[in-house]
Order: C-alpha cells, then structure tokens, then sequence
C-alpha cells in the first residue's frame, strides 16, 4: 500500500493502469523526465516572460510525445497552467497557456478530459471574466 502511494505521489496525481503499463516503456520513462524538466521552469521564472519561455518548452515537450495521449505530472501541470491564468499576469501569458491547453486536450482526447477536466477547469473557468479581449476569442 505504501508503494502505490509513492508512485501516485511521485507522479503529480493519480496513475491508471495504462500509465503504470506505460512506465515500463524507456521512451516514456523519458517523456516524464523531460516534463519534470519542463516545469523546473516554472519555479525560476521571475517575470511574466518567463512563464512564456516556460509554457512555450512544456509545449514543445507534449508536442514531441503527443504518440502517448497520456500527459504525465498532470496534476502539476494543471497547477501551473492556472497559475498562468492569474489576472495580474498579461494576455500574451493567457494566450500562451491557452495554447497549452489546447495541445493537451488533442492529447488526451474527449474521454479522458471528461475524466480530467477538475486538473483543468480550475484555471479555465476563471479566465473569461478577467481575460483581456485579445485573449478572450
């Protein structure tokens, strides 16, 4: 029981038995670390143009990976795209982290974002109400 634990804890949210299947597999063993390395940039980031770098690298890695249709570390990265909703920050931050989620909703697909829509709504739901107009369409 301690074990399962662990690598719900370990993995940003609760793992299924496809994404336990899936760590066996070295490419996705791979997949998750270069996510960890995507949201390290996250917590250095100082100013709102560095949350676009950092959106703009985690994109790039869930565009290489796209074949899993299994987003790794999702609770983490539904966090942090919310975070990236705040109203304070700019319209290009908003637009950017729009961009992510639209990558990660081709991704999972319909049946899986129903199951994952609370990781996500969190930061969505919000931003209609505070978004700039650019943002907004």
């Amino acid at each position: 029981m301690a074990c399962n634990f662990i690598i719900e804890a370990g993995h940003g949210g609760r793992m299924n038995t496809e994404e336990l299947e899936l760590l066996s597999d070295s490419k996705y063993r791979n997949y998750v670390a270069a996510i960890d390395k995507a949201l390290k940039n996250f917590e250095y980031s100082s100013e709102w143009a560095d949350l676009i770098s950092a959106l703009g690298k985690l994109n790039k890695v869930l565009q290489n990976n796209a074949k899993y249709q299994v987003v790794p570390k999702k609770l983490t990265i539904g966090k942090r795209l919310a975070q990236c909703l705040h109203p304070a920050l700019p319209g290009g931050v908003h637009r950017k982290a729009l961009e992510t989620y639209e990558i990660i909703f081709k991704i999972i697909g319909p049946k899986r974002l129903a199951k994952d829509l609370f990781l996500y709504s969190s930061g969505l739901f919000p931003l209609l109400a505070n978004a700039a107009m650019s943002v907004k369409p």
